[in-house]
């Protein structure tokens, strides 16, 4: 039996009996969308168009068995958020969406035996309900705390800080499904600039947000994520089984953690060839070798990975250029300037100029589009 999943207009891919096998695995569960229709039609805009300009069709949206790119749920996303002129759409999306969005993963996190282990098991096999994202829980320098992050895996996404937020604005319901109605992070990352007033973020995630972030996600006290959970090992170990059968065990290869690592080390000086090489227990040749394997180079990892983080905080920060250049490890602000000319073919001044000048263009265009008869 095959379903069907919206891409762009005119394409369509498909998965066999449920089991993620699709050459772009840049896909989502259609319950990712979930209220969106009814929240998008409550602030005045059309739910249907919008759908239809990225490519989703609307019996889709809600459904566990359907799937549309992550694109088109980026684009389904931002443009809500545009056309009806709320800035907080994302956030009011997350309100309206929880733990069962996952479908199988949900179930096994929550008949998981403590916090940890229900957030180990969402990180372990998120790729059920796509594998375009991801979860990890790792340990901070203050033992006191964790870092629960959130991840977008695709190459070189479009702007997207409505679909981080509704991400963590799940997270936060899934979270506290697990710890309680009242519970709240320590700290709230954000990759991008405030879209809405501080106190706005304050009362939201209930914790202190920080903005401009190389990270999404939050910190947590690891103190909670011991707290014991109400166990079913039939019914978890029934949800595992199921979830070992419809993802895809294949080596994923080393460019996806390589350039994970890269990203996280380049603002400290230390994403060498040999530092990373030790992180996989490979000599600096090993690591050569498996990377020409998958047709690429370490340095061309480093360099796509600082092309995309410049993007991103030159798109979505106020970050000064001075402070750019150390989060991409140049020991100079005049080398963050050549390489921009290098990818982009313009100065950093000039990029984010043209880039927010088209954000408001959009927006404006956005707004004539919603009042047009």
């Amino acid at each position: 039996m095959l379903s069907t999943l919206a891409a762009s207009p005119g394409e369509v891919l498909t998965v066999g009996d449920n089991f993620l096998t699709v050459g772009d695995m840049s896909v989502i569960r259609g319950t990712c969308l979930t209220g969106y229709p009814t929240l998008v039609d409550e602030l005045g805009g059309d739910p249907d168009v919008l759908l239809s300009r990225a490519g989703i069709r609307h019996d889709d949206v809600g459904r566990f068995d359907a799937f549309f790119t992550y694109l088109a749920l980026i684009q389904a996303l931002e443009s809500a958020a545009v056309q009806t002129n709320t800035p907080d759409f994302g956030r009011r999306l997350g309100q309206r969406q929880g733990i069962e969005i996952l479908g199988a993963v949900g179930v096994a996190a929550r008949t998981a035996g403590t916090v940890a282990h229900a957030l180990a098991t969402c990180e372990q096999y998120l790729a059920a309900y796509s594998p375009a994202i991801s979860v990890g829980l790792s340990p901070l320098a203050d033992d006191r705390f964790a870092f629960f992050e959130f991840r977008v895996l695709i190459a070189h996404p479009p702007a997207h800080p409505q679909v981080i937020e509704l991400s963590l604005g799940v997270m936060l319901r899934v979270l506290r499904f697990l710890l309680g109605s009242h519970y709240a992070p320590t700290v709230v990352h954000l990759p991008h600039d405030p879209l809405t007033a501080r106190r706005d973020y304050l009362r939201y995630f209930s914790c202190r947000p920080r903005f401009g972030e190389p990270r999404a996600g939050f910190t947590l006290a690891t103190d909670d994520l011991s707290r014991q959970l109400v166990r079913d090992e039939v019914a978890h170990r029934a949800m595992l089984e199921y979830l070992d059968s419809v993802i895809d065990r294949h080596d994923p290869g080393m460019i996806t953690p390589v350039s994970e690592l890269v990203r996280q080390l380049l603002p400290t000086g230390a994403a060498s060839q040999p530092v990373i090489a030790r992180q996989f227990r490979l000599h600096p040749k090993g690591l050569q070798r498996r990377l020409a394997a998958e047709g690429t180079t370490f340095a061309t990892l480093v360099d796509d990975v600082r092309r995309d983080m410049a993007q991103r905080y030159l798109r979505d920060t106020t970050m000064t250029l001075s402070h750019l250049a150390r989060e991409l490890g140049y020991a100079e602000q005049s080398v963050l300037s050549r390489s921009c000319r290098r990818w982009f073919g313009s100065s950093p001044t000039l990029l984010r100029e043209t880039w927010r000048s088209a954000n408001q263009g959009r927006a404006l265009q956005g707004m004539g589009d919603l009042v047009d008869p």
